[in-house]
């Protein structure tokens, strides 16, 4: 992995002679050849890129294999766990909820889950504040993150955030900053709130109105068909195998607990359509999603005590004096996923950024996400 083979110092040769041809013509023609190279370095088995630009798709690609041991084409349709992408979908349905006068982001989230309102600190004194809905969904509430154990996933969402605000606070609330599953407890009170299961609202708010026909917390038999293989680095970090995703279930009868902070699969297409309503302000097709007021919310960048962080709500963000993603503008946000898949808005570019591969603890995996961008920036630098 760590040197490149004479055959594929050739291939690169090859590939950067094409794209000096193409990119004429399209300034965004950098972008397949660029994946390829990452392919043929070993950082992925296959990816899918989508770039939407003032509305409009102008690039749609599928590189490499959606599963190399049996030479199956990566195709542009081909459904993806998305992790924690997740989130900013689920924070945006809690959103529809405050936009309605049903959640405050800022009451005592012990309002509509009382069990809240019991926690304490680790040394058993109660919190200085209390936890609320914008401390739970920019991972500044002290809400501990939870030890995995056999049982994840196979808990009802109810009984997962019951168990998840039983632990101690791991600092005082609004005071510093931990990732982790604050949006999942968010995602039951959502369900309290509403009167539904969270599948079925985020269904009903997002994917529906959308016409997310490829998005869903528990894929059916036609969806899961669809799924790229996972991969990682082998132990002699030569080449890449099979990896484990544990949340891709022996059969579509199984189905794994909803998790509001990363249980969607989905593809590059109907993500970008989820990116363009934010960046259009919350407008899909002429009807309201969500409100202005509540992108703002998500999509500023939060404070942590006296720490100003790269995190809104639900949403990743870059600062003018801290960019988590280079190149982009700072009013730029987005948000990425366990397995590498990586979504970005830069309202200053009109541009929507969707990369979807399917890594877990591949080398060189930050180097897919880099080489995508780079190529997309070079089209439109300013």
């Amino acid at each position: 992995m760590k040197s490149i083979s004479l055959s594929v110092f050739a291939l690169l040769i090859s590939l950067a002679s094409a794209w000096s041809k193409d990119v004429a013509a399209d300034p965004l023609a950098g972008i397949v050849p660029a994946m390829e190279a990452q392919i043929a370095a070993g950082h992925t088995a296959g990816a899918v890129t989508l770039v939407m630009k003032d509305g409009k798709i102008v690039h749609h690609a599928a590189t490499g294999f959606a599963d190399r041991e049996q030479e199956v084409p990566m195709t542009k349709d081909a459904l993806f766990w998305i992790a924690s992408m997740t989130k900013s979908m689920s924070v945006t349905t809690i959103m529809t909820l405050v936009d309605e006068g049903k959640l405050s982001l800022d009451e005592p989230a012990a309002t509509w889950m009382p069990a809240i309102g019991e926690m304490k600190m680790a040394d058993g004194s109660s919190p200085e504040q209390p936890v609320t809905l914008r401390l739970l969904m920019s991972h500044t509430s002290g809400l501990q993150f939870p030890p995995r154990k056999a049982n994840d996933g196979a808990h009802s969402l109810r009984s997962y955030a019951e168990q998840l605000v039983k632990a101690p606070l791991s600092f005082q609330p609004g005071s510093d900053y931990e990732y982790g599953f604050g949006i999942t407890v968010s995602g039951r009170i959502a369900e309290i709130v509403s009167g539904q299961p969270f599948d079925e609202l985020v269904q009903q708010r997002i994917f529906d109105p959308l016409g997310m026909k490829d998005t869903a917390f528990h894929p059916n038999d036609a969806l899961r068909a669809r799924i790229a293989k996972t991969y990682k680095t082998d132990e002699d970090g030569r080449s890449l195998v099979r990896g484990y995703n544990p949340f891709v279930t022996s059969d579509a009868g199984v189905r794994r607990m909803t998790e509001p902070s990363g249980g969607v699969f989905s593809t590059a297409a109907d993500m970008a359509k989820f990116y363009q309503m934010i960046l259009d302000g919350g407008v899909w097709e002429g009807k309201r999603i969500v409100s202005e007021k509540s992108i703002a919310e998500m999509t500023s960048p939060r404070m942590a005590g006296e720490k100003k962080l790269n995190y809104g709500l639900g949403w990743m963000a870059n600062r003018p004096e801290k960019s988590l993603v280079p190149g982009f503008s700072a009013s730029s946000f987005g948000h990425g996923g366990a397995f590498a898949t990586h979504g970005w808005v830069d309202p200053e570019r009109g541009i929507v950024a969707v990369l979807m591969i399917q890594n877990v603890m591949v080398q060189g995996t930050g180097e897919v996400r880099k080489a995508y961008h780079e190529a997309l920036l070079a089209a439109y630098p300013e």
